[in-house]
């Protein structure tokens, strides 16, 4: 059936030469099913047949960032990105997703703290977004902060592992090493991707520090 699918829209998408449409909906469709490199030859397909480029145009690049992202072509996606942001300069969804990527990285903290602080004035209720600001702000080491933004987002998102294991990395920094390890227990229970199953196994085997100074002491 998804094949099908594709099969119909790749054939819209020849009929219409003239469009760019029917080869983004392929496009999202592919995307949707996680074949990110296909869908970025898609999306390549469909921004060629652009002519100006118009504001309203910032999903398409968005849309490609995001799949090249998936397939680790980080030149390509932040090029894309910022591109997004220069057609939409306030668009949250380009604002969360460019930060979380520099805040993922390592790079550019200052700049996508501000960035995420923008995305959340406007999506306040939108749990992936505040759970962006915490992590920024976790990584910036202002931990009392990051908590709170931390805690709400696990109230908006309460099922997710991502956002559960954030939760769970600000309580043990702020010595709350029980809770931690609830968290992350509970991200466990949220079927993880195996990346990030191996990254809550190797905490949760960590010893807490008071353990550790009890040992040296003995």
């Amino acid at each position: 059936k998804l094949d099908e699918a594709s099969k119909e829209l790749r054939e819209l998408a020849a009929e219409r030469l003239e469009r760019a449409d029917p080869l983004m909906a392929l496009a999202d469709f592919l995307r949707a099913e996680e074949r990110y490199k296909d869908a970025v030859s898609v999306y390549d397909e469909a921004i060629e047949r652009i002519g100006a480029i118009e504001p309203h145009h910032w999903t398409m690049f968005y849309a490609r960032g995001m799949s090249l992202e998936r397939i680790g072509q980080w030149s390509r996606a932040e090029s894309d990105l910022l591109h997004a942001l220069e057609l939409q300069p306030d668009q949250p969804l380009v604002l969360n997703y460019l930060g979380y990527s520099w805040v993922e990285i390592g790079i550019r903290l200052p700049e996508a703290r501000s960035m995420i602080e923008k995305a959340v004035a406007q999506r306040p209720n939108d749990g992936y977004i505040v759970d962006s600001l915490g992590w920024v702000l976790y990584q910036l080491e202002e931990f009392g902060d990051a908590l709170v933004h931390l805690e709400r987002a696990v109230e908006l998102r309460p099922n997710d592992p991502v956002i559960t294991d954030h939760y769970g990395d600000v309580l043990w920094r702020m010595g709350r090493h029980s809770e931690a390890r609830f968290q992350w227990r509970r991200a466990l229970s949220f079927n993880p991707d195996s990346k990030l199953l191996e990254s809550i196994e190797k905490k949760l085997e960590r010893e807490t520090p008071d353990k550790l100074q009890a040992s040296g002491d003995s």
